[in-house]
């Protein structure tokens, strides 16, 4: 972020007073929060006791000139504050209801006559862009389907598994204020420290570091919560070696049009758990909290600050909770999500599109998962990552989501190898899934579904427009890393190397279909098969490699799972039924007539293995370069895997010593509170004897 895109991430100097008073906790809050945090096996911390207030009021002071936003760069330098004279944003009354949006339909949402007014005025000389409110309209039709805009929103949760989440909970809830549905997302991730929601709630700030990590561009969460609804507030709690600070963000589209802002205006307050007290202490002053929680109080769906707190009881020792608000309609003025018709699921109102095909086959294809993703957030959340951990769940509406693998609804299935290459280097290597779906040919459904990072990126995506049945029901499945996703995660950037995979994946769709359509029962578009020389130039000639590691093999689900290939030492046996054979490892050129063998078994009627006979390699060059290749990539990704289970191991080691850490901290904490007991007891036995 630069001096020039400014995010004023608080407007302390609009609003009066408001009386504080430090927020007593329940008895026995701070003992729980820590049995919450040894319940979720996560990193043992030691509480130390928070700073003097007075300290703290010090320190604070010559922060709340940036209000608070923690970017690594000077407050003078990044945020100059700017007053936005006025009283629409005064102290609220309790029981005022918050507005919604001027207009509740999303795609129209952005239009007003006139735009905007010019409310704020600069009071210093100091020159810089400010980012309008509109921008959070413009900048959420990025996501033309609501279910990506949800993703995004499970994409933070995902990433948040290093830091110990199990669980991400989708869920409708009701709006306080008037009753009107909400849409949660939770998680227990490690949650965000006050400098941390503050860059999430800033345009282009990204710490996500790690190259697995799903998020990257520091956008997501603001194009996805206003693409769901007008106004999103956000409750977050982290736990660390320091202290426990709880924080609530309001981004709220309401009520910057309807109090005429000019700038983006984000209202945060930040708490601190005080030891000694067993209070709330309220961080960066008092009158910066006074002015945010006044602005939390009249346009989020709680009135008091009792209410505001109360969200962060079932949230434990760390994680984040956001509720969507205000949710945005359909031109036909209901809902966009629809929570009515499957209670154990969320909707798109209206999405559900008719499929034209024959009575027979018509059932098949409307509840293939290949068309219910499209308005069923669950089928959606089913297949949106490649892979999950067995400890962590999606629940959605108080139901855990099936994972499904795409890959297990493909029949007579084929693994190719494609390696693209860019400027004469391998770019990355890629296992193609390919088969006809288990429903062919009664589905007219194809498509490759490409994941990037484990993230569903493309689903079903027609890389060729089938004519006279060419193609139909071919699926395939495959994890591109090489290739980078779109801001909305909905698309790939159009690269020469993106193209080279669409040109690469219709070839083998075509060629898949022209060999094996005789197995579903269509007409054989089989050709003479070239000669081996000329059939090895075709690949190479591509800028990239290529090579059919078995027709019908069926790799182990536990590797596939794993996203391994594991190309076995020894020869690769093929069958008609998918079952291994000892012999050579064989291209498609030089399988035997699938079709014939099936014919065969029909006629004989005897449910006998026909197997394909291995080929005699012996005196074949070029099988036998390809033998040594296959052999050489085989011993790259097995050191891999020695490598990934040293790794493993090493974190198996240090789980051990966190536990033990955590052991001592629980022994220490029982001590102490048994000598707090035994003073308890003195004390009494104290005042008795006055």
């Amino acid at each position: 972020m630069n001096c020039l895109d400014v995010v004023d991430l608080s407007s302390d100097d609009e609003l009066g007073e408001v009386d504080l008073k430090p927020v007593k906790l329940e008895p026995g809050t701070i003992g729980s929060m820590i049995q919450q945090q040894q319940n979720h096996s996560v990193q043992p911390v030691k509480l130390f006791s928070s700073k003097t207030q007075a300290r703290k009021q010090a320190s604070e002071e010559n922060k709340s000139s940036n209000n608070a936003l923690s970017t690594g760069q000077s407050s003078t330098s990044v945020l100059e504050q700017c007053q936005s004279p006025g009283d629409d944003t005064g102290v609220c009354s309790t029981s005022a209801v918050s507005p919604a949006p001027i207009c509740r339909q999303f795609w129209k949402a952005g239009s007003y006559e006139g735009g905007l007014g010019s409310k704020v005025t600069l009071q210093n000389s100091t020159n810089y862009l400010h980012v309008h409110p509109l921008f959070l309209h413009s900048n959420a039709t990025s996501h033309k389907w609501a279910f990506g805009a949800v993703a995004e929103l499970l994409d933070n949760a995902i990433d948040e598994i290093q830091n110990g989440a199990t669980f991400v909970i989708v869920d409708k809830i009701s709006n306080p204020r008037d009753g009107s549905p909400a849409l949660l997302v939770q998680d227990d991730g490690g949650g965000m420290d006050p400098e941390a929601i503050r860059r999430c709630m800033s345009f282009g700030f990204s710490d996500k570091k790690s190259k697995s990590a799903i998020g990257q561009y520091g956008n997501g969460f603001k194009t996805s919560s206003m693409r769901l609804g007008a106004d999103v507030i956000v409750f977050s709690r982290h736990l660390d070696d320091r202290s426990l600070t709880q924080s609530i963000g309001l981004l709220s589209y309401s009520f910057l049009t309807r109090t005429c802002h000019d700038r983006i205006v984000v209202p945060m307050v930040d708490y601190e758990l005080n030891l000694s007290s067993g209070t709330l202490d309220v961080l960066h002053g008092r009158e910066h909290f006074a002015s945010n929680l006044s602005i939390l109080l009249k346009w989020s769906p709680f009135s008091t600050e009792a209410e505001l707190l109360k969200q962060f009881d079932d949230i434990g020792s760390h994680g984040t909770k956001i509720i969507i608000y205000n949710l945005w309609l359909n031109n036909d003025g209901n809902s966009e999500l629809d929570f009515d018709s499957d209670e154990k699921d969320i909707c798109i109102s209206g999405d559900i599109k008719k499929v034209d095909t024959i009575p027979a086959w018509k059932a098949v294809n409307e509840q293939h998962i290949a068309r219910r993703y499209h308005h069923s957030l669950r089928v959606y959340l089913s297949i949106l990552y490649l892979r999950i951990p067995e400890t962590f769940r999606i629940i959605l509406r108080g139901e855990i989501v099936e994972h499904h693998n795409i890959a297990d609804d493909l029949k007579y299935i084929e693994y190719i190898l494609y390696k693209p290459q860019s400027v004469g280097s391998v770019e990355g290597a890629v296992v193609s899934t390919i088969g006809f779906l288990k429903e062919a040919p009664r589905v007219s459904i194809h498509g490759f579904c490409v994941y990037h990072k484990n993230r569903l990126i493309l689903p079903f995506w027609q890389v060729v427009s089938y004519s006279v049945s060419r193609g139909r029901g071919v699926v395939g499945v495959l994890e591109a890393n090489f290739v980078e996703p779109t801001h909305n995660k909905q698309d790939f950037e159009r690269t020469s190397l993106f193209q080279k995979l669409e040109g690469r994946l219709k070839e083998m769709t075509w060629e898949y279909w022209d060999y094996h359509c005789g197995l579903i029962g269509y007409q054989i578009r089989k050709k003479s098969q070239p000669p081996a020389s000329h059939y090895s130039s075709h690949f190479t000639g591509q800028s990239s490699v290529q090579e059919s590691v078995g027709l019908n093999k069926t790799y182990m689900v536990s590797d596939r799972v794993k996203g391994r290939l594991d190309v076995a030492e020894q020869s690769i046996p093929i069958s008609s039924h998918g079952r291994s054979m000892q012999g050579l490892p064989m291209k498609r050129k030089e399988h035997v007539d699938l079709v014939k063998i099936e014919k065969v078994k029909r006629q004989a009627g005897t449910g006998c293995k026909t197997y394909l006979q291995p080929l005699n390699g012996i005196g074949n060059h070029l099988r036998d370069e390809e033998t040594r290749n296959l052999l050489q990539e085989n011993k790259k990704l097995r050191a891999k895997c020695l490598e990934y289970d040293k790794r493993g191991e090493e974190l198996t080691i240090k789980v051990e010593e966190l536990k033990n850490e955590m052991r001592e901290v629980q022994r220490e904490y029982g001590q102490l509170l048994a000598e707090l007991k035994s003073l308890d007891a003195v004390k009494d036995e104290k005042d008795g004897r006055d």
